[in-house]
């Protein structure tokens, strides 16, 4: 108590609730401090005032027993008023899941404080750096992203006379030096897709010394007048190459952008030479294999980034599987079941799946029915699909966009945190509104645009059922066309994503009877 009265930001704080338990031994006890931060902070009705400095996934004899016990302690809580959602509704949330009091498990909390140490070096000697963090769906590549953006806040913003925990990870980066190091250092985080950069913000906006103008664009880089000391970008395979964008403004500023840049208007410029410009240190968290349309930074501009840090031990691979609930080769295994003909068939195995809901519907109607009766149980259950049907419901509200089986359907009505909107669970989202996101069901239709020929046995893209005009559109600029091949990367890549949205399950319908059959080979059926 004495750590915390002497800190000035928390003396307005009139109330105190301690929590008693013969049973309760240190370790129970930093785990239910650091679950009720973040239960608090998911909840949204208050800001907590904590320091990010070593929350992290640890094990202890009994854990589970104690955390039956916890479970109680949250119940009294919020009778008490301290919460006013049930515990399933705030894990449910934008604000718990990408909350930077999420705990890290030990690869991410071993690649931040490697991260950290090699961060304090070259401020210390005026050293640029470039670092990459890499992993596969799941593995929480924006939670590292935002919990390091809260961490360097903190270490920057925290008051001598405030006490630590030596037991705590991070509490050695606590220290005057490190403060002083920090101190008006212009940092920001990257963030390209629309609707994930908009959820992001919105917990900013309830983090203390968090700000929503922390969250930006590459284009706000570009722009600004000011150079950054250190980005880090989320998402960096969604970055842009110069193409043709999705308005004529846009484009101009892209030229505008490199002219101011480089001096010149020149093609080869990318949002990542953007981005290398205008700060110092940069810290890119990306996956290849998630780039879904021509216009982002191409395969191997990417690879060779990774590699380059690689070379300079600057490379973090990310391996736990954060999000879904299957073992831990079930990305590789849906990134197999989409891929060329040369690849080995992989075998199901109750390891591959553990009790994950993985299961094919031969009607849409009754996978439909599914995920409305997940939503009911779990909520943040959702049907997705790929860009096989136009968009009618854009221009015209009462239009439907996708019919299959006789069962009619409408792409999302926003692409700003559709997840979380109100009428989500009678619409379909797309790939642009769910990167990056989790849910606890996802019903995946995938349409016809992915097909397989069953005589040659490979899968093909039907570029006249792919109707996202810019991820099928030639780059006139570069002078690139782009051929069936790569457009069935980028549909494969999508597909991909959206089989690795679900926590607990995930329920799919394929369109193509020749790829349905051929996929009854992976996928569980529902009958």
């Amino acid at each position: 108590m004495r750590q915390h009265f002497d800190s000035p930001s928390k003396q307005h704080l009139k109330t105190i609730r301690v929590i008693l338990d013969e049973r309760f031994n240190k370790s129970a006890c930093l785990d239910l401090e650091s679950s009720l931060i973040r239960l608090l902070a998911g909840d949204g009705a208050y800001r907590v005032l904590n320091r990010n400095d070593g929350i992290t996934e640890g094990d202890y004899y009994d854990r589970e027993l104690y955390r039956r016990t916890f479970r109680d302690v949250f119940e009294q809580l919020r009778i008490d008023g301290v919460f006013t959602r049930s515990i399933p509704e705030i894990e449910n949330s934008d604000l718990f899941k990408l909350s930077p009091f999420k705990a890290l498990t030990p690869d991410q909390a071993i690649a931040v404080e490697d991260i950290f140490n090699g961060l304090f070096e070259d401020l210390k000697s005026d050293t640029d750096s470039t670092i990459v963090i890499q992993g596969e769906p799941g593995t929480g590549k924006t939670v590292v992203a935002i919990y390091m953006l809260k961490l360097l806040v903190d270490i920057a913003g925290t008051a001598r006379a405030e006490g630590f925990d030596s037991d705590t990870m991070f509490a050695d980066f606590f220290v005057p030096e490190n403060r002083v190091l920090l101190a008006g250092l212009r940092i920001g985080l990257v963030v390209p897709q629309q609707s994930l950069r908009e959820s992001i913000k919105k917990v900013f906006r309830k983090t203390p010394g968090l700000n929503p103008s922390m969250v930006m664009t590459a284009f706000d880089i570009g722009n600004s007048d000011e150079n950054f000391d250190l980005l880090i970008v989320d998402e960096s395979h969604r970055l842009n190459q110069r193409a043709n964008q999705p308005s004529g403004v846009q484009n101009k500023n892209f030229s505008d952008i490199i002219k101011k840049l480089f001096g010149a208007d020149d093609t080869s410029k990318t949002q990542l030479d953007w981005i290398h410009t205008k700060s110092t240190h940069q810290i890119y968290l990306l996956d290849a294999e998630q780039s879904v349309r021509p216009a982002d930074i191409p395969f191997e501009v990417l690879r060779g980034l990774a590699e380059d840090a690689r070379s300079r031990h600057r490379h973090y691979p990310l391996a736990t599987q954060m999000r879904v609930q299957a073992g831990s080769n079930y990305v590789a295994y849906v990134r197999n079941m989409l891929g060329s003909s040369e690849d080995l068939k992989p075998m199901l195995s109750t390891e591959t799946l553990e009790g994950y809901d993985f299961r094919m519907f031969d009607s849409v109607a009754d996978m439909r029915s599914e995920v409305l009766r997940r939503e009911e149980e779990t909520g943040l259950s959702r049907l997705l699909a790929g860009f096989a049907w136009p968009w009618n419901s854009k221009f015209d509200k009462t239009a439907f966009d996708i019919e299959v089986e006789g069962q009619r359907f409408r792409w999302n009505s926003t692409q700003k945190d559709w997840i979380a909107s109100a009428n989500s669970i009678n619409e379909v989202g797309s790939i642009h509104t769910v990167q990056g996101y989790d849910l606890n069901y996802a019903g995946v239709i995938i349409g016809p645009d992915l097909r397989y020929d069953a005589i040659e046995g490979r899968l093909y893209v039907d570029r006249d059922s792919y109707f996202d005009k810019k991820g099928k559109e030639n780059n006139a600029v570069l002078g690139k066309t782009y051929t069936d091949g790569d457009l069935l990367r980028f549909v494969r890549n999508i597909y991909a994503v959206l089989l690795t949205r679900g926590i607990r399950g995930t329920f799919v319908y394929v369109c193509d009877p020749a790829l349905r059959e051929y996929l009854r080979g992976f996928i569980p059926s529902a009958n």
